[in-house]
This record gives C-alpha cells, sequence and structure tokens, in this order.
C-alpha cells in the first residue's frame, strides 16, 4: 500500500499536467474530484455504510474544503503554470508548514535538528529556483509558485485538523464524502467565473488524464494511503512525500521534457533532506511525549 501510494500520487503530478493542457485546471479538479466521490459513495451505499449524522458532518465538509476544494485544487491549476516536478517538490515540503504553524500557536519549540532541516529546506528552494530566477519576471509562473505553496498550506491544515477531529466515522467513505462536496463547489465556482469549456470539447488526453486522476489517484491511492497509516507507524508512511518529487520529475522530463538539470535535482535532495530532519525532531518529540504519559498511566 504504501509502495503504491508513493508512486501513484508521484504520477498524478504529471497527469494534471497533462490533463489542464486542454481543458481549465479547476474544470478538470471538479470532474476528477465528482468521480471518484461517486465511485466511493456508490460502493459504501451498496454496502449498507450509513452516513454522518449531525455533528458528524462537521469535520466532513471542512475537510472537503482544505483537502480538495484548497489543496488539490489549487495544486491542480498551478501545474498549469509550473512543472510537474516543481509542483511535486513545492508539496513534498508541507511537513515544514506543519511546524511554522506549531510555532506560531506555541504548541513546540525548534530544536537543533529543526533548525538545521529549515536551513536545508530553505537552502534547497534557493537552488531550485535559482535557475528560475528569469521565470519569476513571468506573471503566470509566479502565480504558480503561489497557488501551490497555498495548496501546500491546505494540505497541513488538513492534516493537523484531522488529528484533532478524529471521528468514529468511516474514514474512507468520508473521503468520498468530502471529494463529491468539493466536486460540487468547484464545479460551482468553474460556472461563476466562466472558467469552463463545453464537455464535448474536452479532448481525449484530458478525459484520460481525469479517469487517470479519479481512479488510481483518488481511489486506489486514497485507499492505500488510509490503509499504510492504519497498518503502519505514521512516521514510516510519511516516506511517500519524499518519493512523490522524485516520480513527478522524472516522468515529466521523460513525457514533457521538462527541464531537469542539476540546480533542480540538488535543490530537491537538499529540501527533502530538511524536511526529513524536521520530521525527526517531531517524531523523536512525539515518542518520548508518549513514552512519559505511558509511564505516567502505569505509575497510576
Amino acid at each position: 500500500a504504501l509502495a503504491a501510494v508513493s508512486f501513484l500520487w508521484g504520477t498524478t503530478w504529471v497527469a494534471s499536467k497533462a490533463g489542464v493542457k486542454g481543458m481549465p485546471a479547476l474544470q478538470l479538479a471538479s470532474i476528477r474530484q465528482l468521480i471518484g466521490g461517486f465511485i466511493y459513495i456508490l460502493y459504501f451505499s451498496a454496502k449498507g455504510t450509513r452516513f454522518p449524522k449531525g455533528k458528524q458532518w462537521w469535520p466532513v465538509i471542512i475537510l472537503s474544503l482544505l483537502n480538495f476544494f484548497l489543496s488539490n485544487g489549487l495544486s491542480t491549476w498551478g501545474v498549469k503554470y509550473i512543472s510537474s516536478g516543481l509542483g511535486a517538490i513545492i508539496g513534498a515540503v508541507f511537513p515544514l508548514w506543519l511546524v511554522v504553524i506549531a510555532l506560531i500557536t506555541g504548541s513546540s519549540k525548534l530544536g537543533a535538528k529543526s533548525i538545521i532541516g529549515f536551513l536545508l529546506g530553505f537552502a534547497g528552494i534557493c537552488i531550485i529556483f535559482y535557475d528560475h530566477l528569469q521565470d519569476f519576471f513571468n506573471a503566470d509562473f509566479r502565480f504558480g509558485i503561489i497557488l501551490s505553496v497555498t495548496g501546500s498550506l491546505a494540505w497541513a491544515f488538513a492534516t493537523l485538523y484531522t488529528k484533532k477531529q478524529a471521528t468514529a466515522f468511516n474514514p474512507y467513505f468520508s473521503i468520498g464524502l468530502q471529494m463529491m462536496i468539493s466536486g460540487i463547489l468547484t464545479t460551482g465556482v468553474t460556472r461563476i467565473t466562466g472558467l469552463h469549456i463545453p464537455m464535448a470539447a474536452i479532448p481525449l488526453e484530458s478525459w484520460l488524464s481525469i479517469a487517470y486522476l479519479a481512479i488510481a489517484g483518488s481511489v486506489l491511492a486514497f485507499m492505500a494511503y488510509l490503509y499504510a497509516l492504519q497498518h503502519l507507524p505514521t512516521e514510516q508512511v510519511t516516506i511517500y512525500a519524499y518519493i512523490n518529487p522524485i516520480v513527478a520529475i522524472l516522468i515529466g522530463s521523460w513525457l514533457f521534457e521538462e527541464k531537469l538539470n542539476s540546480f533542480i535535482i540538488a535543490g530537491g535532495l537538499v529540501a527533502l533532506a530538511g524536511v526529513y530532519l524536521v520530521n525527526e525532531e517531531f517524531r523523536k518529540k512525539k515518542t518520548e511525549a508518549n513514552y512519559e504519559s505511558d509511564q505516567a498511566v502505569a505509575s497510576q
């Protein structure tokens, strides 16, 4: 399951890049989410799974906004203006957002590993963008970066909210409901803003991308992700974040001849090393906190 997540979510960046070449990005995201959500809802409804009741809907609605409407929607829109590999790298540094949020809220302090990790992460991003200095004069490129960073930030908030608002409601079914809600909202946005084209005008390449994103990226990968979280330590599952960009960069350079040079490779590796160190620091703190909690319970 973890291997599937590591590979499939890496390929979705490339599939999104292929899809948005022939249609508006938000329209692609909305159709993908509607199809993926429909498959989930159809499956669990056939199994007799009950829909959320009362307050159970609030986490579903909020996560639909964070996970899909903002994170997936904006990230898909972003790769219309930047390479799929660059989008994947920006998405992979979301653990750094978790640390920033924790520092702002005062719920955590930086240790030595975190400081080094932050410096490496910043250095890696500087190396990557050194080769894109001229691109920053392009308003579309800047817009793509803003969209991708905002999408990554939304994913970080969704991760934190999921930890605090975990319920007994079926997590797999919840993902499907989140997709459907976000798909409806995103469709509404595309209609209001005019960011859509007639269904008959969508080219075959975009339809193939949507099909792949909905089935492989939304249904199979999310089920594998949740399964991995349930059967493996969380810290082990997070390695997918380091593999996704590598998959996206290699496939993107192969299929679309996206620029792959020493700056992107070196900067990506340095940035991911920084993310790894930050994660290690917080995993250690979490382990120590759990140990102290267990000792307190044992003494009582």
